[in-house]
């Protein structure tokens, strides 16, 4: 699973990166991946006695050397505590996080990261970093938030588009190597006013027969699924078709889930959002770490 470009975790000190340095550490011994532990820093850094120096890729104070060492010293402590024997390299780059983050997703087969690093507001459930980083990363993104929960199911989001059967193809893999089945959530809502164009861009008409859309979604999520159990016949699947909220529906579900794996965009999207609202709903409120995929743009 990817063990030929490893796991990126992005870190900044913060209890939040910590968390997610153990969580990647576990799955990439798992897996078999390298871990690349991934410090994004521009100046100043929180060093209370430091002046601000001018610095650039060239010229960077020790001061600023030092900060970054410790820091990724920690993190490496924590990820080979949290999983004895696996392998790790650290790596400090000047440039602000979300960016080296994204451009380091080159490189990877899965960027981590925390809910909430450094400087994020209180209120906020994700921070700026992880939406970025969610949004334009160029391999899934694992954001480590909530709890989880050991034995649980792998949640994927279905709706035919093709970000979510690339987040089948994750939830699937990640379920063999778990050995936990695989929970896939259609859940459609029936069209409001507002919501008209978007849904009948989806494949809604203005004469709304429920019955209609039940039938195409299950077939949708039949046709989906055929593949994947064929390639991975050892996975329990577990199929729930459902008239509800996307996202909130895939947030109940998180609550006793081991992961949640969603596509950046499904159907009705609009074509320049990078994050669609079910992607962004769970990312906010889901309750054990979600993974975002993305398609080739």
């Amino acid at each position: 699973m990817g063990a030929a470009r490893g796991t990126v975790v992005g870190v900044d000190g913060s209890g939040e990166s910590l968390d997610a340095v153990r969580w990647a550490a576990r799955r990439a011994r798992a897996v078999g991946d390298p871990l690349r532990l991934v410090y994004g820093y521009s100046p100043p850094m929180p060093v209370p006695t430091m002046p601000v120096l001018a610095v650039t890729p060239d010229v960077v104070p020790e001061e600023y050397i030092r900060a970054a060492d410790d820091l990724l010293a920690t993190a490496a402590d924590a990820a080979r505590g949290a999983a004895d024997g696996v392998e790790v390299s650290t790596e400090a780059v000047l440039g602000g996080p979300a960016r080296v983050l994204v451009e380091a997703s080159g490189r990877a087969a899965l960027v981590v990261i925390g809910s909430r690093g450094r400087g994020g507001f209180a209120g906020l459930l994700l921070g700026s970093v992880g939406v970025q980083v969610s949004g334009h990363a160029r391999c899934p993104t694992a954001v480590v938030r909530g709890e989880e929960h050991p034995g649980g199911v792998v949640v994927v989001g279905v709706d035919g588009s093709e970000p979510s059967h690339a987040a089948l193809r994750f939830g699937f893999a990640e379920a063999a190597w778990r050995r936990v089945p695989v929970l896939a959530v259609h859940a459609w809502q029936r069209p409001t006013p507002l919501s008209l164009p978007e849904a009948t861009a989806a494949g809604f008409s203005e004469d709304f027969d429920p019955a209609s859309v039940e039938r195409r979604a299950r077939a949708t999520a039949t046709d989906a699924l055929a593949p994947l159990r064929a390639q991975f016949p050892e996975v329990e699947v577990r199929e729930q078709v459902i008239e509800a909220s996307p996202p909130g529906r895939l947030v109940e579900a998180s609550r006793d889930a081991a992961l949640v794996v969603v596509g950046s965009r499904g159907r009705g999207g609009f074509a320049g959002l990078l994050l669609g609202s079910t992607s962004q709903g769970v990312l906010q409120h889901a309750e054990c770490p979600v993974v975002v995929t993305r398609t080739a743009d």
